[in-house]
């Protein structure tokens, strides 16, 4: 498996992930596609000691022996494996719902194969959803360590390595929005570009996210229940903060900026309460914000 040009290969894309300390205890999710078997390849060259999890969500004729070719592989890096089924109904938001199920079944701090091509995609996509600032600073890297890979590369890793990769049918599907900006959007703009413009997002997704964690840092420190600080503050950081507070009451989902707009106005004292979502509304009683829930019927 390991040839001289192999090793060099792996080596130095290593050089360039961000994976932990030698020997630590990591599970990979391992698809079986290019991406994650380089993924699960460069964690054991690491030194981890990897568990690689292959979720089967049934979707497709065939999905089920993908994960024998996964376990092989496993067994070809000194790797532990385990394999999980999930049960997904076809029908609307097929893509996250499929997600959600595959992360329900693996544990916290999983690692995956996301690439700087995956990061550029994704920058793209929350444009397109207006997700602001944190949706531009994309993917972190903790639980992505190949960020800073390309898929050429971890293409070439397994071939270098003799691990044939699983084609998945469904990553050519334009019905998923992904791979219409993979195959329709991204080269459009390299070509208007005349340049790799998924560098370009990666890289720039990078500098983004060293401003959004100030930003989140000036935030922690402002009170977003104190209605006189949030109104006095700048806008970007109430905002911040007001989104920070909300978050969890609205099940790990961020307020969207109409709520936030609201809340804010709120505040400000143009309004003693408002609807946020799901339920969740704020109310201001003497310059304190304090959230209610409607009773459940």
């Amino acid at each position: 498996m390991w040839s001289s040009d192999a090793t060099r290969l792996a080596d130095g894309l290593l050089a360039r992930c961000a994976f932990g300390p030698s020997a630590a205890a990591v599970t990979c999710a391992v698809s079986g596609g290019a991406d994650s078997l380089a993924l699960l390849v460069l964690a054991a060259r690491a030194g981890l000691a990897v568990t690689a999890v292959h979720v089967d969500h049934g979707l497709r004729p065939g999905s089920a022996v993908e994960a024998g070719a996964v376990a092989a592989a496993a067994q070809s890096v000194g790797a532990a494996f385990r394999a999980e089924t999930v049960t997904v109904a076809r029908g609307p938001n097929l893509e996250a719902r499929a997600r959600a199920a595959r992360y329900g079944v693996l544990p916290a701090g999983v690692l995956t194969g996301h690439t700087a091509d995956d990061q550029a995609e994704t920058v793209l996509l929350n444009l397109l959803r207006g997700a602001g600032v944190p949706g531009m600073a994309g993917m972190r890297v903790a639980g992505h360590p190949l960020l800073a890979l390309r898929r050429a590369e971890t293409a070439a890793l397994c071939c270098a390595v003799g691990l044939t990769p699983v084609a998945d049918p469904s990553n050519d599907d334009p019905a998923h929005l992904r791979n219409r900006v993979r195959h329709e959007l991204v080269p459009m703009l390299a070509g208007l570009a005349g340049r790799d413009v998924a560098a370009l997002l990666a890289r720039q997704a990078a500098l983004v996210r060293d401003d959004d964690d100030l930003l989140d840092a000036l935030a922690a420190g402002l009170d977003p229940t104190d209605a006189r600080a949030l109104a006095e503050a700048p806008v970007p950081l109430a905002r911040r903060a007001v989104r920070r507070w909300l978050t969890p009451e609205l099940a790990g989902y961020p307020p969207d900026a109409d709520a936030v707009a609201r809340v804010l106005a709120v505040a400000a004292g143009a309004a003693t309460g408002c609807d946020v979502a799901g339920g969740v509304r704020v109310e201001r009683h003497h310059q304190r914000l304090t959230v209610r829930r409607a009773p459940v019927a």
